[in-house]
């Protein structure tokens, strides 16, 4: 078996002046590409994703309808410097820190069904 890969080795060797590697073949090339890709399809998007939650926490008033990170869905109530209160129903109020509310509550839209629809 050794003497394939030295028979192999021996063909793809370069000529004694034989032309330099491509720019493209050099691990730095590749390195730095890698590293492109990465930014671009993990680090930016999550950067951008952080920079719209941390101005919808700043921009959170009274009467917003709101879902935690826990799954509860509220009402804004009041607005502290880290915390906000959240109404979540039959006069319950809680008060949860700032950055745990995931985001804005978009109840589904439920379509009817087709055999409704043709009712």
């Amino acid at each position: 078996m050794p003497s394939v890969l030295h028979a192999f080795l021996a063909q793809t060797a370069p000529d004694g002046g034989g032309a330099s590697p491509s720019l493209f073949a050099s691990p730095l090339f590749m390195m730095v590409a890698i590293g492109a890709v990465f930014y671009f399809i993990i680090f930016r998007p999550q950067q951008k994703q952080a920079k719209q939650h941390t101005s919808f926490i700043g921009g959170l008033k009274k009467g917003d309808e709101v879902v935690t990170q826990g799954g509860i869905v509220g009402t804004v109530f009041l607005v502290e410097d880290r915390t906000v209160t959240v109404d979540v129903g039959g006069g319950t109020k809680i008060r949860v820190v700032k950055n745990q509310i995931a985001g804005q509550w978009k109840p589904v839209e439920t379509q009817p069904s087709k055999a409704e629809a043709k009712k």
